[in-house]
């Protein structure tokens, strides 16, 4: 692996495979890591509210000997009073490791760019490794593969959550279908689908019909459809907007029998997805959140070359 881990589209399909191998084996014997990281210190930055993150990547560092600072931005000077690159610089002296969960993709890039120590995008508004590096534990996990699924992806398809999924699954096999309004206000970016046919030379399905999209589909994900720099002015536009990909039970019928269906969370039932859906027996977003501890705990172990 790289120094740091800014996107999932920077690593290849072995070191994706190699992650979660790892994480399968810390999520089997916790115990055998528990001093992995004796005596490193992980400094948590959050300008983005956080439930999952900040509880994982803490709890994780705590099970493996490490010790975690949570750094909240609301009282920072870092790209105020001082600038990205000096805050980078002034952390490194301190702390072995970074994970940042900002607003700004260019700012986490300026981050690692800065910083002598590995850093981690743990969210940015273009960008959610960590939280695709842990879905596809739980895919293995429920589905046995990785390759040769098909994962759909309903609702607003302009996010972090979705370009780590057509990146990711572009890497290691998965064919992914986008069902969304045809606006570019909700459709992935151009340069996502371009970097996307790099990686693999396919083309992604991408059509504003929620039944075509999840036509035989082996997962079916959604997301919140008012993501945190959206202002809540917008909300109603929004919801007539993406009311028609609603994931039902009804939907849901038209996915493979024994689909599951995720969500990255926080979700609101009647929304994005109904609560028949998400409480529902071919839900796994629990478990989807649970793995975000075991795969983090692996990217720290290999970008600190101690697993």
């Amino acid at each position: 692996m790289k120094k740091d881990l800014i996107s999932i589209a920077q690593l290849t399909k072995q070191e994706i495979l190699e992650i979660i191998s790892l994480a399968e084996k810390i999520k089997k014997n916790p115990a055998d890591y528990s001093t992995k990281l004796k005596d490193k210190t992980l400094l948590m930055i959050f300008e983005k509210p956080s439930l999952r993150t900040r509880i994982s990547f803490e709890v994780g560092m705590t099970q493996m000997g490490g010790h975690a600072i949570y750094y909240d931005l609301a009282n920072s000077p870092m790209g105020k009073k001082e600038s990205v690159s000096d805050t980078a610089k002034t952390a490194s002296r301190y702390v072995d490791i970074i994970m940042a969960r900002l607003f700004s993709h260019q700012q986490i890039e300026e981050l690692a760019e800065h910083a002598t120590v590995p850093v981690i995008n743990a969210l940015t508004d273009f960008s959610h490794p960590c939280q695709i590096l842990g879905d596809f534990l739980t895919i293995k996990e429920k589905k046995g593969r990785l390759e040769n699924l098909k994962l759909t992806y309903l609702g607003d398809s302009n996010n972090n959550v979705t370009h780590s999924l057509i990146f990711g699954s572009a890497i290691v096999g998965l064919d992914i279908a986008i069902g969304c309004p045809a606006d570019s206000k909700y459709l992935p970016q151009e340069s996502v689908l371009a970097k996307s046919k790099e990686l693999d030379g396919r083309e992604i399905k991408i059509t504003d019909d929620p039944i075509e999209a999840i036509k035989d589909a082996d997962v079916v994900y959604t997301d919140s459809w008012m993501s945190y720099h959206i202002p809540e002015s917008e909300k109603e536009k929004r919801l007539a907007a993406l009311k028609h990909y609603q994931v039902t039970a009804e939907l849901m019928k038209s996915a493979k029998p024994d689909a599951i269906f995720m969500h990255c969370l926080p979700a609101q039932r009647g929304v994005e997805q109904t609560a028949e859906v998400i409480d529902g027996p071919q839900s796994v977003v629990f478990d989807q959140a649970e793995n975000r501890l075991h795969i983090q705990k692996a990217i720290m172990l290999k970008l600190l070359k101690a697993s």
